[in-house]
């Protein structure tokens, strides 16, 4: 999994810890991941609650996966469909370009990630 590259064309850097498919904390996408987990994103409340309404809930812990449940604010690698159905119900969390692999875009457009770029402040 090593040496895979994000959407701008650079070294993927960490997303978050224990996260992604292979839960290594990078939006690592191997041939067995046909969700495409390549987004890594910021979770807000809002899309929170969406992604538990569609079937996939985030926020409850679930033991047997080691998964502690995730809150506002927590960094996660998403399946690329999921976040662009977000964006068609208006509560796609903002991205970190640098984390999300570049596997999201075979589904997204650049463009469509850079707007919804997380921007930190400084």
């Amino acid at each position: 999994m090593a040496n895979q590259f994000n959407v701008l064309g650079t070294r993927l850097k960490l997303c978050c810890g224990n996260g992604g498919y292979t839960r290594e904390g990078f939006c690592y996408v191997p041939d067995s991941d046909f969700g495409n987990h390549s987004v890594c994103a910021i979770m807000t409340d809002e899309f929170l609650q969406f992604s538990k309404s569609q079937g996939n809930d985030l926020v409850s812990p679930n033991p047997l996966y080691d998964f502690d449940g995730l809150k506002a604010g927590d960094k996660w690698c998403l399946c690329a469909v999921r976040w662009l159905h977000a964006i068609a119900a208006n509560v796609a969390p903002p991205v970190v370009l640098e984390a999300t692999n570049k596997k999201a875009l075979e589904i997204i457009s650049l463009d469509v990630l850079k707007a919804h770029e997380y921007i930190t402040q400084i």
